[in-house]
């Protein structure tokens, strides 16, 4: 199947730029994949449309600050963002303007950090060095900031004012470079009453890596792959959702991330098992769901890898009339936007 089967017309507006100013007033589209349709509502109902035998399983990663904005030797301002760790102070990163940059070069960012270019590739990556003996994360917790993604638009003398809302309240694990954002509409109050009605909460750990904003680069989504990503899938977790599933009951994904990282278990290995690894899975058309029942998500991109997911879970005719009203609706889009309960 082509990615322009998934190729709607979104208006720039409709590209959330700032969070709401409450956590759950966001609205949500509830779509039915038994009956083919949807409906509005909000998601202050969403506890109204789970009941006491199913299980939410939430993606308890944490946002760390991976973008720095430093100068090099001749005074040209550069902006790195950090997208995977190789160790010993060694990162992998993406860089604008890459242009100004050539192996050997020198970053200085705040508090004297330094970091000097080690290798550059055509594709506008780079690996980066830190000073060896500085505790380089403490630091870039310090003096990075938060990693929206590009459509969100911020400029680097603006204040970060996204520290607390670009992160799920109930974040544990740093790793991420950007947010499992179907959690971001939570609070700790809402947990507490979905709790209340007897549903269970589940954490697991999908550290969001750059596959997260990597378009769909190959036209045939036969030929297209998702970079892997680190998971965290403990033993008693896995056993519980092992018990929820053999007793008949729904299993709740808030978000694409927690869905990548269950699938891909389940694909792995046949059920749920402890891992500490990567997951390589990339869900395109044909995929068949083994570990979800039903999906919380946000509203996603045009020929976007999380569309395709979406759209592989519920169908991609339904996916598309969905989204096709929440544009006409005037539904907020992305990161900071609206939701989608897929039952």
């Amino acid at each position: 199947m082509p990615k322009s089967e998934f190729w709607f017309h979104l208006p720039e507006e409709q590209i959330a730029q700032q969070p709401l100013e409450h956590r759950e007033a966001s609205r949500m589209l509830v779509v039915d994949r038994s009956a083919r349709a949807f409906r509005d509502s909000r998601f202050t109902a969403f506890p109204e449309l789970v009941g006491e035998r199913d299980v939410v399983v939430l993606n308890d990663t944490k946002v760390f600050p991976a973008r720095l904005f430093g100068t090099t030797e001749t005074g040209a301002k550069v902006e790195i963002f950090l997208v995977r760790d190789e160790g010993d102070g060694t990162w992998q990163a993406l860089a604008k303007p890459a242009r100004r940059l050539r192996q050997g070069k020198i970053i200085t960012f705040e508090s004297g950090l330094k970091a000097k270019v080690v290798e550059k590739s055509d594709e506008g990556t780079v690996t980066v060095r830190f000073d060896a003996g500085s505790d380089v994360n403490e630091t870039i917790d310090r003096v990075g900031r938060t990693p929206l993604p590009p459509y969100i638009k911020r400029s680097r003398e603006e204040p970060d004012s996204d520290r607390q809302r670009y992160q799920t309240v109930y974040a544990a694990k740093r790793g991420s470079i950007a947010a499992p954002t179907a959690g971001l509409h939570f609070t700790p109050e809402m947990i507490s009453q979905v709790e209340s009605l007897g549903v269970e909460v589940a954490k697991i750990t999908l550290h969001v890596g750059y596959g997260t904003f990597e378009p769909v680069r190959s036209d045939d989504l036969s030929q297209h792959r998702v970079l892997a990503e680190e998971v965290s899938i403990d033993a008693e977790t896995a056993e519980r959702l092992n018990k929820a599933k053999g007793e008949g009951r729904r299993i709740i994904a808030v978000g694409t991330t927690t869905t990548r990282a269950l699938e891909g278990n389940m694909t792995k290995n046949g059920r749920f098992t402890e891992e500490r690894g990567f997951t390589e899975l990339t869900i395109t058309p044909g995929y068949r769901f083994k570990a979800i029942d039903a999906l919380l998500t946000n509203f996603h991109l045009p020929e976007s890898s999380l569309l395709i997911l979406v759209s592989t879970f519920a169908g991609r005719e339904l996916i598309m009339e969905a989204y096709e009203h929440a544009v006409a609706a005037g539904y907020r889009f992305y990161s900071y936007g609206d939701c989608m309960f897929i039952v």
